[in-house]
């Protein structure tokens, strides 16, 4: 504790941040990984397993456009600790008996999980614009790559996590066991997170939820495409795949998913360092980097056709190569949004960019489980490619310089 107060203010700031956001993170993957194998295990088919995260998704939508307009009028402290609270909620609920835990109750914490996440992550993502002056735009590349990276490979460890949770807890043990975690770490969080960080000086209207950047606007149809493109395989398609095709068992599935999440969020995490010569990207970066990444899910769906007999050396291999290179597009766009966002009331901006990318999250999600169900993998993987080539022109249309300073 000594060491801690004798660091910088900001520095202290955000290490309570990121730890807040880590703490979260691995409530959420696991979370995530206990429903979708859980309720596979019942007989859920792909489509209704999909279903379960409709509410996640929709609210994260809302939420994300609400929450940034709630941040810059009551604080991110506050909206990051309602957060966590609202997660812990949820986890409770889903303690139920499993006669009890109806497909209306599930997406209900579900919907709840998703307002929590949203802020959380809003909070966070903001918080670090302010803690970093504008003209180091350098050191503001690295710690948003830092906290996004490490963020995410925290969410694999989350999806290992559900999957052994599981097995060794079962399903009503392994949320409880988080709820009460996650509920201590709040409680330290109330203590440790500066008062009124980033509070606006003028408090918004409603009618300023909307962005008035062109480059934000562009950014966030980019960010849609992006994340849809990852959830249409990723979220309901590939577990139960592996699980139903290949016949790997809960810890196989999410020891896989757990090493191709925390493989992504390290690559994030280095991301300024494999971006090329110049520190802090431009806008154009963004677009090279998707156009690029389009040619992988076509290029999988196309070696898992031509070679059937090592389809699933194809399906592996190109899924870690797809990592990679998408873990540096979602770097480079998680920097340009703070970058581009105006300091004063930070979270409106991010808060509207992150709706975004909370619908292209609900658009893969739901595509993941009808795509899978009626047409197969190859499908999912067609259609993430065509979702990734959209993103790439959007992104043309980025400013060609370095990020534009606002204040």
């Amino acid at each position: 504790m000594r060491t801690l107060s004798s660091l910088p203010a900001a520095v202290r700031q955000y290490l309570v941040v990121t730890a807040n956001y880590w703490a979260f993170t691995l409530t959420d993957g696991a979370l995530r990984m206990l429903v979708v194998l859980h309720f596979h295990s019942l007989g859920y088919a792909p489509l209704e397993i999909a279903a379960l995260f409709l509410f996640y998704e929709i609210f994260g939508v809302v939420t994300n456009l609400i929450g940034g307009w709630l941040g810059a009028r009551i604080g991110l402290n506050r909206t990051m600790n309602l957060g966590l609270a609202l997660q812990v909620v949820a986890l409770l609920m889903l303690t139920l008996p499993a006669s009890a835990l109806s497909v209306p109750w599930v997406m209900a914490a579900q919907a709840l999980s998703g307002i929590a996440k949203d802020l959380n992550k809003m909070s966070a993502k903001s918080a670090i614009k302010l803690l970093v002056p504008d003209q180091q735009q350098g050191t503001l590349y690295k710690w948003v790559a830092i906290l996004t990276g490490s963020k995410n490979a925290l969410k694999g460890v989350g999806f290992f996590l559900g999957g052994a949770l599981l097995v060794l807890l079962g399903f009503a043990g392994a949320v409880l066991a988080m709820a009460i975690a996650l509920a201590a770490v709040w409680l330290i969080s109330l203590r440790l997170l500066k008062q009124d960080l980033g509070r606006a000086s003028a408090k918004p209207k409603f009618r300023d939820l909307l962005s008035k950047s062109r480059a934000i606007d562009l950014l966030s149809a980019a960010r849609l495409f992006l994340f849809g493109a990852r959830d249409v395989w990723f979220v309901i398609a590939l577990p139960v795949y592996l699980s139903s095709a290949l016949g790997w068992d809960f810890w196989l599935v999410g020891g896989f998913m757990a090493s191709w999440v925390i493989g992504y969020g390290l690559v994030q995490s280095i991301a300024p360092r494999l971006t090329g010569r110049q520190q802090v990207p431009a806008g154009r970066s963004a677009a090279g980097w998707a156009l690029l990444l389009a040619l992988l899910p076509a290029a999988i769906a196309l070696g898992m056709q031509l070679a059937p007999q090592s389809a699933s050396a194809v399906l592996i291999g190109g899924l870690l190569l797809f990592g990679v290179v998408f873990a540096i597009n979602s770097s480079l766009h998680s920097y340009l949004i703070v970058s581009y966002a105006k300091g004063d009331g930070v979270s409106l901006d991010v808060g509207f960019y992150y709706m975004s990318n909370a619908m292209g999250r609900l658009i893969g999600t739901l595509l993941s489980g009808w795509v899978y169900q009626q047409y197969g993998l190859a499908a999912c993987l067609w259609t993430s490619s065509a979702f990734v080539l959209l993103a790439g022109l959007i992104s043309l249309g980025l400013p060609a310089q370095r990020a534009p300073q606002q204040g």
